[in-house]
């Protein structure tokens, strides 16, 4: 059993009942600074691919917002992912994820089919409609429409890297002849919706190619899951990928429990396991582990957690 074959990173990252692990870029400790060093950033990189974690991920933080205090990996996502793509072999190259309405979908579309064609199908494509109102007047983007926007947008790169004889939509009506390419390696390219996106959840479990959402309760996480999934039964639609971040903070005492960090929690490998379990059992199939507040050497982490954690998933 298998999710819809699109590229290569979407099959071999996603797999139904398993759960896989990556890892979020910058690979750093980064607790005290909203800006990180990238420092050994793609020898970082280089020992997740080795080590057998089945995808890397960026983020689209354009601009470093005060209030949000998270600058990402300061790199353009769509450069950075060439630049990866060029350095590694194997690994998937996600991005979780482009901010849809801050964007011109055509621009998108090229840059992600570029990325994808040149890595050989390793890239997985997060799309979200934002959510830091400072950076919408800095693009002239009028924020209480960005559902709309991000709407059009997914319309209009969909027909972009189709056969399509011309289309009309808000960003614009290539007319026939118009032809946008590469195409991706595949015809198409997986569109993993982040959150909600300004959607209802009718909306969220018909389109998109996955689901990225946020960390929560078990018990709270199961439900929303098991909604998400059940709407898309009911409406006869193929199951589809869920995956979820989480900030951890490697304890080196194997049976140090859990405790609450932002967006995750500090804990000994033993509960790690065991909640990373309780994940694949509600149906979370990949989980990005965030390092930011990792208090342990990265390197030594990074071993730990292939020898001690991808053993049972991945």
């Amino acid at each position: 059993m298998s999710f819809q074959a699109i590229n290569k990173a979407y099959s071999e990252t996603f797999k139904p009942g398993r759960l896989s692990l990556g890892i979020f870029v910058p690979i750093e400790n980064h607790a005290y600074s909203a800006v990180p060093t990238m420092q050994h950033h793609l020898q970082r990189v280089q020992l997740v691919e080795e080590l057998g974690f089945s995808a890397v991920w960026l983020r689209d933080v354009p601009f470093n917002v005060p209030t949000f205090g998270d600058a990402g990996q300061i790199f353009d996502p769509f450069v950075y992912l060439g630049y990866l793509a060029g350095n590694t072999s194997r690994i998937a190259l996600g991005v979780s994820s482009i901010v849809l309405p801050l964007r011109h979908p055509a621009h998108v579309a090229k840059a992600a089919a570029s990325a994808d064609v040149l890595s050989g199908g390793r890239i997985l494509l997060g799309v979200a409609s934002g959510d830091r109102p400072e950076e919408y007047p800095a693009f002239n983007r009028p924020f209480d429409s960005r559902g709309e926007s991000f709407r059009s947008s997914i319309d209009y790169i969909r027909n972009s890297w189709g056969n399509s004889q011309g289309f009309t939509n808000a960003f614009g009506s290539p007319g026939p002849g118009i032809d946008l390419i590469p195409k991706p390696t595949s015809g198409k390219l997986p569109l993993l919706i982040t959150g909600s996106s300004r959607q209802s959840p009718e909306w969220l479990a018909h389109n998109g190619d996955g689901w990225i959402t946020y960390p929560r309760r078990i018990d709270s996480q199961a439900a929303i899951i098991t909604d998400w999934r059940k709407r898309m039964d009911e409406a006869g639609i193929a199951d589809k990928p869920a995956m979820q971040s989480l900030y951890i903070d490697l304890q080196e005492d194997p049976h140090a429990p859990l405790r609450p960090i932002h967006l995750g929690f500090s804990s000994g490998v033993n509960a790690l396991r065991s909640y990373l379990k309780e994940l694949q059992t509600i149906g979370i199939n990949h989980v990005g582990l965030n390092l930011r507040f990792n208090k342990a050497d990265i390197g030594t982490t990074l071993k730990r957690l292939a020898k001690e954690i991808l053993p049972y998933f991945n």
